[in-house]
């Protein structure tokens, strides 16, 4: 009875242990199998992180190549719209050019429809670009010398109160109110024999004081 009994308990801890190693290699094929998952979906989220960053940085390099792009171009094509206008001043150049010359080729000998043309041409310029471009000359004999605005290339004195320009060798020019080429000029500086108006004396009188002053 007792070899039986424990023949019985042998058996049913043979099966135990049998049941506890099953269980033991299910959980460890589970374990196996949730590893492998969370492998699996660590490397597509990093399949997908660097196919992002990827397309960033395509993105990124299409966008530097067009601004890029677009800067040249501004450079490029910055006087077009001036230039636009310049043409049509050249076509009025050629129609003029064409005025002095006769229908087989030979130059007139009249020349003043060329002149004439010429001065139509100079006057419809000038009058483009202040108008529509701010652009100004300035600069003619007897105007007061203005060191800020006049380059003296030559001086010599004569019967004035102040230094006047005596002769324009070439015309300033001024975008809006900036020089942006001074007027190349004569100066003509006072020798003595005519007295300045009282009001530059006094005008002057006070920028002396001033200077002590400071």
């Amino acid at each position: 009875m007792d070899e039986k009994q424990n023949s019985t308990e042998e058996t049913v801890k043979e099966e135990s242990v049998v049941e506890e190693m099953e269980t033991s290699t299910e959980e460890t094929v589970k374990t196996e199998e949730t590893v492998e998952d969370k492998l699996a979906e660590l490397e597509k989220a990093n399949a997908e992180l660097k196919d992002q960053y990827l397309r960033k940085c395509a993105d990124f390099d299409n966008y530097r190549k067009r601004m890029m792009k677009e800067k040249q171009d501004a450079f490029d094509y910055a006087n077009t719209n001036i230039l636009t206008d310049l043409v049509a001043i050249l076509d009025d150049f050629d129609r003029a050019l064409a005025a002095g010359v006769e229908s087989d080729g030979k130059e007139k000998t009249d020349l003043k429809p060329v002149v004439d043309g010429i001065k139509m041409i100079n006057k419809q310029l000038r009058g483009l670009l202040e108008a529509k471009y701010n652009l100004s000359c300035y600069g003619v004999a007897g105007d007061l010398f203005d060191h800020d605005i006049h380059e003296a290339i030559a001086k010599v004195e004569g019967a004035v109160a102040e230094p006047t320009l005596s002769e324009v060798y070439l015309k300033g020019y001024k975008l809006k109110e900036r020089v942006i080429r001074p007027a190349k000029v004569m100066v003509t500086m006072p020798d003595g024999s005519v007295s300045a108006p009282e009001s530059t004396e006094t005008e002057n009188q006070q920028t002396d004081s001033a200077s002590a002053e400071n």
